[in-house]
């Protein structure tokens, strides 16, 4: 893998705006976003009217079953439907993007990256959004063997979640890991290009419910 590659440069992204690429939010350099800028692009949406979204009650409790069936579950235990049902319940979400680095050729997050993680951490800590269920996926460019990707994506999302846990007291069976490689670029017309290096963070509790 080349230099340019392995550099990791990741776009965590909560939220998301279609299946296929996961959308873009608020865009932030990492050193940029505070606790409260993510805290406020992450609040749970107020719900809907009944008459403005009558199917949306119905479809709640589905998600829901769902999300819990991936709680503690290895990210490579989770199989292409899988991973494709997640990226689907994910449209709609609050989110925001931060970029993050990697060490070259790691999973290992850089110094430059410490302050984005921290506010993320420091966010998703916040009792304002107690209740929530998040998804950490992690995604690569197309540089590197298909295999290599996967790997390199799924590694990524577990270094995110292993520091929320151990250093935010995040609980690990509301962080569900989920690896993409290079499946998913947010730049599909360049999937070399760097932006396609994210690890995403979705906010699937998406209305004020789950603070109750």
């Amino acid at each position: 893998m080349s230099t340019t590659s392995s550099l990791g440069i990741f776009r965590v992204l909560l939220g998301v705006g279609t299946a296929l690429s996961f959308g873009a939010g608020m865009a932030f350099a990492a050193d940029d976003a505070t606790e409260d800028q993510i805290l406020r692009a992450l609040a749970p949406k107020k719900p809907l009217t009944r008459s403005l979204s009558p199917s949306r009650p119905a479809a709640e409790p589905a998600e829901r079953q769902f999300v819990d069936t991936l709680r503690n579950r290895p990210t490579r235990s989770l199989s292409s439907s899988e991973r494709e049902q997640i990226a689907a319940m994910a449209k709609d979400k609050p989110n925001i993007d931060l970029e993050i680095t990697f060490e070259y050729n790691s999973a290992n997050i850089s110094r430059k990256a410490e302050p984005a993680v921290e506010a993320l951490g420091k966010a998703l800590a916040n009792p304002d959004l107690r209740g929530s269920t998040f998804v950490v996926a992690g995604h690569t460019d197309s540089i590197g063997s298909d295999n290599y990707n996967q790997d390199l994506s799924e590694r990524r999302a577990d270094t995110i979640k292993r520091v929320l846990v151990e250093k935010y007291g995040i609980a690990g069976a509301d962080l569900v890991t989920v690896g993409y490689g290079e499946s998913k670029p947010k730049n599909a017309d360049n999937p070399t290009d760097a932006s396609n290096r994210r690890v995403q963070v979705v906010n699937m509790t998406s209305q004020t419910t789950a603070s109750k």
